[in-house]
Formats: structure tokens, C-alpha cells, sequence
């Protein structure tokens, strides 16, 4: 019983303290004296409570009387590929025979999503469905390549796009190397044959 009362006089005295006056007392050199007793030239000073912080309550889980299914359906729906195009964006080809679109998605590719490369607004056969395809011979300037993958419904998965430049040397060029020279070796002169009598 002893311990309950020094305990309980002991909150008490905590939170009357808590609640005490300040006082405050500005010395000759500028510097500043504080004291829970009143000081001779001092007054009391207001302090403002301690700046506190509550946590928004957590909000309750989507409904969660909803199946194993139909959260996965509801996951489905919500699905995203994080994506990434080849050539990467400014990327510049030399007289390049062919170039290769591709794109890396994560996760892989799923069952019943379709890929759909387009080169300069123009769709680039993908027969196999695969995560690349190849333009032959592609011309001179610069290009967009865009990869669009969708889910079987129709609803992108992942759209991503990169210009990329060609460039090719012409006949006029004058950084183009034309065909290597021959050395310039003599030729024998030829003899005339002495008739034959």
C-alpha cells in the first residue's frame, strides 16, 4: 500500500512539474538563465507543449472476405510489366545490314500476351510472339521504335518506345573509304617477236 502512494504522489509531482512556471533572466552579458523558481530581475516565460506526432490508422485490407481467385484475378488486373527497349534511346548504327528491336520485360513473358514491335508507326512482323525482331537493311535518318505488350483482353501491359539513328556513308562521302589501291608496279613492255622465215 506504501508503494502505491509513493508511486502515485510520485506521478503527481512529475506532471505538477510538467506544468510548473519557467522563469528566465537575461544576464549583463546577453546570455539567458533559466530556473523553475522565480529569479531576482526574471520573469516567467510561456512554454509550448512538446510538438507531438500520431500515425494515421492503418487502413483496413481490400476486402478481405474476397477468395484466394479472386484476389489473384484482381492482381491480374492490376498487372504491370516493368519494360525495357533495344536500341536504347539516341543509340546510333553504322551501315548497318539489319537492326534488332527487342525488349526485356520482368517478369518474363506470359502465356497469351502479345507483343507488338512498330518501327516509324509501321508494325514489324513478329510471327513467333518472342521479345525481339530484326529490320532488314533499315534506311538512313532517324527512327522510333515502339513495343507494345498486351494482355489476351486487349489492355497494355507495357508500352515503351526509343529514337535511334542510321547513318550510312554514300558514294560522295568524303569519309568513305573506297576500295584499297593497288601498288603501282611496272609492267614489262613488250618485245616484238622476230619473224619467223
Amino acid at each position: 500500500m506504501k508503494r502505491a502512494v509513493v508511486i502515485l504522489l510520485g506521478s503527481l509531482l512529475t506532471a505538477a512539474a510538467a506544468q510548473a512556471t519557467t522563469y528566465v533572466r537575461v544576464e549583463k552579458d546577453g546570455s539567458k538563465t533559466y530556473s523553475d523558481r522565480p529569479l531576482p530581475g526574471g520573469h516567467p516565460v510561456e512554454v509550448q507543449p512538446a510538438q507531438t506526432y500520431s500515425a494515421p490508422a492503418t487502413p483496413p485490407p481490400a476486402n478481405p472476405s474476397l477468395s484466394r481467385e479472386q484476389r489473384e484475378v484482381m492482381d491480374a488486373a492490376n498487372f504491370q510489366y516493368q519494360c525495357a527497349i533495344s536500341p536504347r534511346p539516341d543509340e546510333t548504327f553504322q551501315n548497318p545490314e539489319s537492326v534488332t528491336l527487342a525488349v526485356q520485360l520482368t517478369p518474363a513473358l506470359r502465356p497469351g500476351d502479345q507483343v507488338n514491335f512498330s518501327l516509324d508507326g509501321t508494325d514489324v512482323p513478329n510471327e513467333q510472339n518472342g521479345t525481339s525482331t530484326t529490320v532488314p537493311f533499315p534506311e538512313r535518318g532517324s527512327h522510333t521504335a515502339s513495343v507494345h505488350v498486351t494482355n489476351r483482353s486487349g489492355a497494355p501491359l507495357c508500352d515503351i518506345s526509343a529514337t535511334f539513328h542510321v547513318q550510312r556513308t554514300n558514294l560522295n562521302s568524303p569519309t568513305r573509304q573506297g576500295p584499297p589501291q593497288r601498288p603501282n608496279v611496272p609492267r614489262p613492255t613488250p618485245h616484238p617477236s622476230p619473224p619467223k622465215g
